[in-house]
């Protein structure tokens, strides 16, 4: 099948399974800001947690409709990945369109299923784990500057032979273009998204599952779609375990849980300002060891590998294991070579940042 027959067919798929899809009644959340209620909804899709989930999807169809599709769909590249293809193809098909939708039984309807099937889907990140490695690993500076002169066909012979996954992930990002797959870590560069698909598909990448992430890329302009397929042909048909992850001590803040507020929210920046400001160790070698306007950033990537990119449900496998530590310790910059202290030291201090989240 071609790409539009293949898209044509997920549709029908979708349709099919909505009719055995009793929508729950949307229960928005009064006054909380679309930026937590985005993190509340993908945080709520890696935890398993359903009522979250549904809350802050109702929330966001209210105040952000098109932002609620998107996210949706970033989640299910980034959260979902490799572990279920099925629940990404589903995801995929209802970016169709709102006349789509109101086809199939409304918004709301398509909404909450695509919600429930991400909560209950197993869970690996490896395809965003690889992109930040690519993006900010030192080991790589030489290829974020080097690659970017390379030519269409260069790029893709690199993504096409056996070298390390960073280099052919950058390739591919540059292949697609950082004109519009921005990142402050690499050069702009116009890409050729039609022809970086269709070579993926002459490499013998499955063909639906190129399409899926073509349609995704059309969608969201994430180089995640492309790394979904690359990853794919790597993964053993078997995980290594199915487990969850541990989870740091969480407090109710209001009627959101503590992990909704993280730095891409004005309130969980000013808790983690005021975080830093206390006599702990956390904040004692965040000040010694980075300059002032660089500590929030800091401290909010070290929440997000302490609490913030923990999964329920998580497909394990080596290189995505690899991949994790890899990102976790490796890639925090230029102040931190080695993050195991300072993740060590979060983790402990976790419950005193839980009580600045409960002032904000």
């Amino acid at each position: 099948m071609n790409g539009p027959d293949i898209l044509a067919s997920l549709r029908d798929e979708l349709t099919q399974q909505l009719l055995h899809h009793e929508p729950p009644g949307p229960d928005p959340l009064d006054g909380i800001s679309p930026w937590v209620a985005m993190a509340l909804l993908q945080k709520a899709i890696r935890r398993g947690h359903r009522q979250f989930a549904l809350q802050a999807a109702a929330t966001l169809l209210r105040q952000s409709h098109d932002g609620f599709w998107r996210r949706c769909a970033v989640t299910a590249f980034e959260d979902v990945g490799v572990a279920d293809l099925d629940t990404i193809s589903l995801v995929v098909a209802a970016l169709a369109g709102k006349t789509f939708r109101a086809k199939v039984g409304g918004d709301w309807a398509v909404g909450s299923f695509i919600v429930e099937r991400l909560v209950d889907a197993r869970k690996c990140r490896s395809a965003d784990d690889l992109l930040m490695l690519s993006e900010r690993h030192p080991a790589y500076e030489h290829l974020r500057l080097g690659l970017t002169y390379r030519t269409i066909s260069e790029l893709l012979g690199i993504v096409r032979s056996d070298a390390p996954l960073p280099k052919r992930a950058l390739a591919l990002w540059y292949g697609l273009g950082t004109d519009r797959c921005r990142s402050p870590h690499l050069r702009s560069r116009k890409g050729s998204p039609q022809i970086v698909f269709d070579d993926l598909c002459e490499a013998g990448h499955p063909h639906t599952l190129v399409e899926i992430a073509r349609e995704g890329f059309r969608r969201t302009g994430q180089v995640l779609c492309s790394l979904v397929v690359l990853l794919a042909s790597l993964k053993p048909e078997q995980p290594t375990v199915i487990e969850d992850d541990d989870f740091p001590p969480e407090i109710m803040c209001g009627p959101l849980p503590s992990w909704a507020l993280d730095v891409y929210s004005r309130e969980g920046q000013r808790a983690l300002k005021q975080f830093l400001g206390r006599d702990c160790d956390t904040a004692h070698w965040v000040r010694s060891h980075v300059p002032p306007a660089q500590r929030i950033k800091f401290i909010g990537d070290i929440l997000f590998a302490v609490e913030g990119e923990r999964l329920r449900n998580h497909y394990r496998w080596p290189v995505a294991d690899e991949l994790r530590r890899s990102w976790e310790i490796e890639c925090q910059g230029p102040y931190c070579p080695n993050a195991t202290e300072i993740i060590s030291l979060l983790r402990a201090d976790i419950s005193l940042l839980n009580e600045e989240r409960q002032h904000v």
